[in-house]
């Protein structure tokens, strides 16, 4: 069940109202909405996107969905949900607002990344990784030790659309700069879906709860055993957000792959944390056995990368079939469309679908493009996967099966466009959170880690006389058993 509201209605959406779309668009109980306590309204962050909005919404969904599965594996009514509108906004920029030791970790991207003006316009170059970041030199024809400088010189001389095709075909992420407009016009805009939580069974299951859900609890996802594959934000998100209601998360990493430790840190709050090398006979045998105790898998890599490695939706599912089974997918265009197995990250799909472009016509300040002030969309995209998994869960428990679970960024982009944008430059007055100092001490816990003491941003959506919140810190990669508790 997929609701149809227009555009037009959807402009006028509050957070609350966000919730009930989704909610309803999921098929899932409508008397559950009763406990849903959100409100309040204001831009919450200096953009002309209602972010605050998003937020909000997002969070008080995955919340809700897990207040949801607490009633339904205790036989009691929901209890209420709350979520701070100002808490929420603030969580959704949870990876530059920590310190360790009293000292702020979180720096800027790359050296080489960002905009860079093109024979024909602009571009976007994302070098979080080492690798994206020599790829990039080496299409461009520079030394691996060129600078920003250098690289800007080589992109001056260059097509838009070109430099952006070649960089897809090499594996590398630099997207050009559009309007809304030259968005609309492509195949893949079309393609990506209305509604930004795919949810669809895949296979014959039995009725009922996970075996290690169906005893007691004090979480509401206690005993639920998630695999998640990932790296960066939205898909790492997905599984801090189940693990803060209880759930067991193993955040599965490889050897060969380099990571972003300052944005782990934050990601890796209530995981567990293993490497497997899967090109290897043994990484291959823990994985299978791993599987088989596993409840959800989630993977956040391009759209295929994992298939070879026995991790499609329905190989599991057709594994799975005598208890089911749950695949989450986050990926950056969607599941269709021309686009569909590109990398991409938030800031380059906010790039190309014109969202950069709208923004800085907003603010009026004569930029070619201006970005959101957090990853909205890594964020948004992490809720939503998790409230996919957990209506999911819920229907595998009431109706059997296994499940797929489909989120995209440019889903949520598109998702977030529907909501409509703030007159001219008034959504710009809105207080900014920068650093740690800026956030009220009250949205803060300070615990042990295996980097030191950290001072970091609670969960902000709360169920009542329930348990909400992360057991375990965060510590360096693979340190953990390659085992369920």
């Amino acid at each position: 069940m997929v609701s149809n509201i227009g555009l037009k209605a959807r402009s006028r959406f509050s957070a609350k109202d966000s919730v009930e779309y989704l909610w309803n668009g999921l098929g899932l109980p409508t008397e559950s909405l009763k406990s849903l306590n959100i409100s309040g309204d204001g831009p919450g962050l200096p953009s002309s996107f209602k972010i605050a909005d998003l937020a909000q919404a997002s969070i008080g969904l995955s919340t809700l969905l897990a207040a949801q599965i607490h009633a339904l594996r205790n036989s009691t009514p929901i209890p209420a949900v709350t979520v701070s509108r100002e808490h929420a906004v603030i969580e959704f920029k949870s990876e530059r607002l920590y310190t360790l030791a009293g000292k702020a970790v979180f720096t800027a991207w790359g050296p080489i990344g960002g905009l860079h003006k093109s024979a024909d316009g602009y571009v976007r170059v994302h070098d979080g990784f080492p690798n994206h970041r020599d790829g990039t030199k080496a299409l461009l024809g520079c030394a691996p030790d060129a600078d920003r400088k250098e690289v800007a010189s080589k992109i001056a001389s260059l097509n838009s659309l070109a430099l952006e095709t070649a960089a897809f075909e090499a594996g590398l992420v630099i997207s050009a700069l559009r309007s809304y407009s030259e968005w609309d016009s492509l195949p893949q805009a079309r393609a990506v879906s209305e509604f930004p939580i795919t949810l669809r069974k895949i296979g014959d299951a039995p009725v009922g709860l996970p075996r290690k859900m169906q005893t007691g609890n004090t979480k509401a996802l206690q005993g639920l055993r998630v695999l998640e594959f990932s790296r960066v934000i939205a898909a790492p998100l997905s599984g801090r957000a189940l693990s803060a209601h209880g759930a067991d998360v193993l955040w599965v990493t490889s050897p060969n792959l380099p990571d972003i430790p300052v944005v782990d840190r934050d990601l890796g709050r209530g995981k567990r944390t293993i490497q497997l090398d899967l090109l290897t006979p043994h990484g291959e045998q823990d994985l299978s056995r791993l599987l088989e105790g596993a409840d959800v898998v989630t993977q956040g890599f391009r759209p295929g990368s994992l298939k070879s490695r026995g991790l499609s939706s329905k190989l599991l599912a057709s594994r799975f079939s005598n208890r089911g089974i749950i695949c989450a997918n986050l990926s950056a265009y969607g599941p269709d469309g021309p686009w569909s197995d590109r990398r991409g990250f938030d800031s380059l799909v906010q790039t190309c679908s014109g969202m950069n472009v709208s923004e800085a016509e907003h603010y009026g300040a004569g930029e070619p493009a201006r970005p959101m002030p957090c990853q909205a969309l890594d964020h948004a995209a992490g809720y939503f996967l998790a409230s996919g998994i957990q209506a999911a869960l819920y229907k595998r428990t009431v109706e059997g099966g296994s499940w797929e679970v489909d989120v995209s960024l440019a889903g949520v982009m598109k998702y977030l466009r529907s909501l409509g944008q703030f007159e001219g430059r008034s959504g710009f007055q809105a207080p900014d959170y920068n650093f740690v100092a800026d956030v009220p001490v009250e949205y803060l816990e300070t615990r042990d880690t295996g980097f030191g003491e950290m001072t970091a941003v609670r969960h902000s959506g709360s169920i009542q006389g329930v348990r909400v919140g992360w057991d375990i810190m965060p510590k360096p990669l693979g340190l953990d058993e390659k085992k369920w508790l």
